[in-house]
């Protein structure tokens, strides 16, 4: 009786199993083609934003205005680098071509940064560096910010993307 039941039940258990399995698939590539509009801005993220408009705006600079699916974008290289311990810029042109494709970008630049302690900090790494400086006086409209604390370790991880549209 029980084999019995076990053979009409499992065709049922496969089937639900694959179409919850596909959904999930489609979720996942939907984000590579569709805006996200919403990202919860922590207040070093803010922070940061402010710093980089307000330098931008003392040397004659537009400011750079924020887009949330950049910010997500930015998040996503942020669980990358926790996930595999390392800080870097791999797949920068895999997000690249997620920006030109998604907003339209014509140019994208990336800044990372580890474990600093304050806003401050990192913006002030970025300006003692040639490379991140020039993103941050670069010709760009907008910006999208992640700055994401690694659970395990306390220290934060810092992806600040830049696009012209």
């Amino acid at each position: 009786m029980k084999a019995k039941m076990f053979r009409a039940l499992l065709p049922i258990a496969i089937v639900f199993t694959m179409v919850s399995c596909s959904s999930d698939s489609s979720e996942t590539a939907s984000s590579d083609r569709e805006v996200v509009t919403t990202y919860n801005y922590n207040e070093t993220e803010l922070k940061i934003v402010t710093l980089i408009n307000n330098y931008r705006q003392s040397i004659g600079l537009n400011t750079l205005e924020v887009i949330n699916h950049i910010s997500y974008k930015s998040e996503e290289h942020n669980f990358y680098m926790i996930d595999n311990n390392v800080v870097n810029h791999d797949y920068f042109q895999q997000r690249a071509d997620n920006l030109i494709k998604v907003l339209g970008a014509e140019r994208v630049g990336e800044n990372i940064a580890y474990n600093y302690l304050t806003a401050e900090s990192a913006f002030a790494a970025w300006m003692n560096s040639p490379a991140h400086k020039a993103n941050m006086e670069g010709d760009y409209t907008h910006l999208g910010i992640s700055v994401t604390t690694n659970p395990e370790t306390g220290r934060k991880y810092y992806t600040n993307m830049f696009i012209k549209k």
